[in-house]
């Protein structure tokens, strides 16, 4: 368990029943996500075209990352973690 918060702070911070945590820290989540993945893909992809497989790793390794901690805030909300 202490690897999970770790590596997912953001799941730490949500509070049991409070939906207000919850919506903060989806909301923060999602975006850094988005934005890594908006610099990852359009800006070093534009750059460096040709290391575009690598970057679709990249993204999913990002996407598997996002999911995990959206399903471990979701849990924590309601009281399983």
């Amino acid at each position: 368990m202490d690897a999970l918060k770790k590596y997912w702070p953001f799941a730490e911070k949500v509070k049991k029943g409070d939906v207000v945590s919850l919506i903060i820290n989806l909301v923060i989540l999602l975006v850094a996500c988005a934005l890594v993945s908006w610099l990852v893909f359009d800006v070093i992809g534009g750059i460096l075209p040709f290391i575009a497989g690598l970057l679709k790793l990249v993204g999913l390794a990002l996407d598997i990352y996002g999911l995990v901690g959206i399903i471990l805030c979701i849990l924590k909300f309601v009281g399983k973690f």
